[in-house]
């Protein structure tokens, strides 16, 4: 029994793998994020404009964008124009969060699992490469984490 709950709680701890370019995201600037999503699509934007930087989400070329979700989950950067004023752009896939009252009662209930890559449009560099799944308060953590370490100061 003790082996098992060990062996439970060293693969949850080890969902997280991140390239963390430190102090190269500059505050005040534009970024660029896709529309809609689930918690982590929602937190980061939420999370990069309480961090100083001015989010974007860009505009709709046609109501069926805005009334489709099929339309919506199917489109993706290429297909969308980003505006010139964009420094930085935020790419957010992820599944469907699950409620987790196991594993998570004390960090959210629900399931996060998710990619996150944030570019400099100026530079041509990926400034985060971050591959994470976990319970959501622990992974809105690391989440601020991550983006006080890219603020350049």
């Amino acid at each position: 029994m003790k082996k098992s709950v060990i062996l439970i709680c060293g693969a949850l701890c080890a969902c997280n793998s991140a390239y963390v370019k430190d102090n190269t995201m500059v505050p005040g600037s534009i970024v660029f994020a896709d529309r809609g999503g689930y918690g982590m699509k929602r937190s980061i934007k939420e999370q990069l404009e309480n961090h100083g930087y001015k989010v974007i989400v860009g505009t709709a070329k046609s109501v069926r964008d805005l009334e489709s979700s099929e339309t919506l989950e199917s489109m993706n950067l290429d297909s969308i124009q980003i505006p010139d004023n964009a420094r930085y752009v935020v790419k957010v896939s992820e599944r469907q969060e699950k409620f987790q009252s196991f594993f998570c009662p004390f960090s959210g209930f629900w399931w996060w699992n998710f990619n996150v890559s944030i570019a400099d449009q100026k530079t041509g560099e990926e400034l985060l490469a971050w591959r994470g799944r976990g319970c959501a308060n622990g992974e809105l953590r690391k989440l601020n984490d991550v983006l006080g370490k890219l603020k350049a100061y």
